[in-house]
């Protein structure tokens, strides 16, 4: 019966990884919320740690999938010889790189701290509603009207902007996804460039930083056999919940402000600190 019970909670946090993922609401904060609210415990050292970031890798997968034909097609056109430069493979992943660089030198600087004193509910709560805050005050001040560039063409300036705007996301609770969507909109790009931006930018970023983690935690070795089991289930959840959550949020994009998700945080996060009040967490 635990078993049982161990694996439900494994399928409902997949679900929550695979929605939250790339919606600008963070996953990372709701895992943490959901974890503590559902008792999602193991005596393995770690594990639970582990299972965060190997979920993470499913929705990662997502968009990849999504997005294969647009990757590939980067790496035929990786050096063409007719387009040159600007419309390269070479040059967009050059500057996924580039916007890489300010988050992963924050991130190894301060990813100890702030597991150490950051990863707790009433933080979370605290910066999902500052963070919405800041998505309102961003699409009222920031947001393009524009849908555009459909290439993704991205400066290296502006790669630079979106990049310094995703170390928020080392703050558990401010949205890896918001960050980087509103660095885009600050760097000049219309929302859904910004957005599969975004996307392709999480690749290396999620990619990096959960096998970092998974590693520094001591791989996947000593695990029982249920919580091998609980891994594979919460990654292949959360892949397909991803799936189908990515195109569905393009589309919302192209029509629809981000103001809902704000509002949608701030009754979350309120929530939330009335449950640690009264003793729930």
């Amino acid at each position: 019966m635990e078993s049982i019970l161990f694996i439900i909670k494994s399928i409902i946090l997949g679900i929550v990884e695979g929605i939250t993922e790339f919606l600008p609401v963070s996953s990372t904060g709701h895992l943490i919320i959901f974890q503590n609210l559902l008792g999602f415990t193991s005596t393995s050292k770690n594990y639970v740690e582990m299972y965060t970031y190997v979920i993470q890798l499913g929705a990662i997968l997502a968009v990849v999938v999504l997005y294969w034909k647009k990757i590939m097609g980067t790496l035929k056109n990786f050096f063409p010889k007719k387009v040159g430069y600007e419309n390269s493979g070479f040059k967009f992943w050059f500057m996924i790189f580039i916007a890489c660089i300010p988050g992963g030198v924050l991130g190894i600087l301060l990813d100890d701290l702030a597991d150490k004193y950051l990863f707790n509910s009433v933080t979370v709560a605290v910066t999902l509603f500052v963070g919405a805050i800041w998505i309102l005050y961003a699409e009222k001040r920031f947001r393009p009207n524009k849908l555009g560039n459909k290439d993704l063409k991205i400066s290296m300036k502006q790669a630079w902007i979106i990049g310094a705007f995703q170390c928020l996301a080392i703050i558990p609770g401010m949205s890896r996804s918001a960050s980087t969507i509103i660095g885009g909109w600050i760097a000049g790009l219309s929302t859904v460039a910004a957005a599969e931006f975004s996307f392709f930018l999480a690749m290396p970023v999620m990619v990096g930083m959960s096998f970092l983690k998974i590693l520094k935690i001591g791989g996947l070795t000593a695990l029982t056999g249920i919580e091998v089991i609980s891994l594979a289930v919460g990654f292949i959840v959360s892949f397909i919940v991803a799936v189908m959550v990515i195109n569905k949020f393009i589309s919302y994009l192209k029509k629809k402000p981000m103001k809902v998700f704000a509002i949608y945080r701030m009754i979350f996060a309120i929530i939330v600190l009335a449950a640690g009040f009264f003793g729930i967490f």
